[in-house]
């Protein structure tokens, strides 16, 4: 990577500098941020819905490196995003008029002005069940930390202590995960069904995500918004998996998502009280979801219980490629694109009404 020299020797010029950085972000930002608020980066930790290619060079089946995906991404490149074209850390940074895209922490093309701005860590098929992905062969929460903790130094390097230490303390942090411990170790696998319940697997998942999320915290970050897990057994796979002959949404999967989302509202609600100058925000993206899925005609969609990618009822990841039957001619009438992952006209629907809804509690 190349070094990046700052040419700021005092206060004076770095607060300079920021006032014109959190002034040019504004500018481009569709979504209008508070007086005096800037988010310098987005930096993101999960699973495959933010993952942007950390998979790419992993000896496992959950990648998506190759065609059809990314048919409708810049260039018709496949990046390793579980989608069409943009997954939502892209679509959030562009809505805040940071970047159009979120590259990938591992992506060998990564640039150095790209840890200013944010990266992702996230990995598809992980999940904050430890097992989950011993099972998929994929990058754990705790290595995408360490991974953090890297970034952290390679930004300390290019940009100076004080500047790294304004960069995480104002930056956007995401964490998206949950639906792999739900859907796959849970249900389909059942490698967990013997031993939990499903009130003590969701304790498992929540306790989890709470001891990531105060991780962050430790590492410096202070506005962090966790996602909450979909209304996973209405996703196309789930319905052929579990929602009978006439592939309805599986209501166990959803039940324990609910269940989960319900503990993890509570935990962040009570980190705000515990640790008064972090933002910790819930951001519920089940009732969006779950509402699309409703009335799709409303936002312009037709298909909702299946993929646009071959048959649509099962295939993803690998299963999802150039010799599947064919991929559908109209991905815009679909709200998934493969058996498991929304299209990114579906990711943009939820992305505005989302980021409208919770934007003021990272301030």
């Amino acid at each position: 990577m190349e070094t990046i020299v700052f040419p700021f020797s005092s206060k004076f010029l770095w607060a300079k500098y920021l006032l014109v950085f959190a002034l040019f972000i504004s500018a481009k930002a569709l979504i209008k941020l508070p007086i005096n608020g800037t988010i310098p980066a987005v930096i993101v930790f999960g699973d495959s819905i933010v993952d942007a290619g950390n998979n790419n060079d992993l000896n496992t089946v959950i990648r998506c490196d190759f065609l059809p995906y990314g048919q409708d991404f810049a260039g018709g490149v496949p990046t390793g995003r579980f989608c069409n074209g943009k997954v939502p850390s892209d679509l959030i940074a562009e809505e805040l008029g940071i970047k159009d895209i979120v590259p990938a922490y591992l992506d060998p093309t990564l640039k150095t002005q790209d840890l200013l701005t944010g990266v992702t860590f996230a990995s598809g098929g992980t999940g904050y069940d430890p097992l989950t992905p011993k099972l998929a062969s994929v990058i754990s929460l705790g290595e995408q930390l360490n991974y953090f903790k890297e970034y952290i130094g390679k930004l300390k390097a290019i940009a100076g202590e004080e500047k790294t230490n304004f960069i995480l303390a104002k930056s956007m942090f995401l964490v998206v995960a949950g639906s792999d411990d739900i859907a796959n170790t849970y249900f389909v696998l059942r490698a967990r069904k013997l031993q939990y319940d499903v009130p003590a697997y969701t304790d498992l998942m929540v306790n989890s995500a709470a001891e990531f999320v105060k991780e962050l915290y430790g590492l410096g970050a202070r506005k962090i918004g966790v996602f909450s897990t979909p209304p996973i057994g209405c996703v196309p796979s789930q319905r052929t998996l579990g929602g009978g002959i006439e592939r309805e949404c599986a209501e166990d999967y959803n039940v324990a998502a609910i269940l989960f989302n319900k503990k993890l509202s509570s935990v962040l609600n009570s980190f705000k009280t515990s640790i008064p100058d972090g933002r910790f925000v819930y951001i519920d993206v089940y009732n969006p979801l779950l509402g699309l899925i409703q009335n799709p005609q409303k936002n312009g969609f037709e298909v909702v219980d299946n993929g646009c990618c071959g048959t649509g009822n099962i295939e993803v990841a690998i299963l999802c490629n150039k010799l599947s039957p064919s991929t559908c001619t109209d991905v815009s009438k679909y709200i998934f694109w493969d058996s498991y992952h929304p299209t990114e006209k579906a990711y943009r629907a939820l992305v505005t009404l989302i980021l409208q809804n919770i934007i003021g509690d990272f301030f």
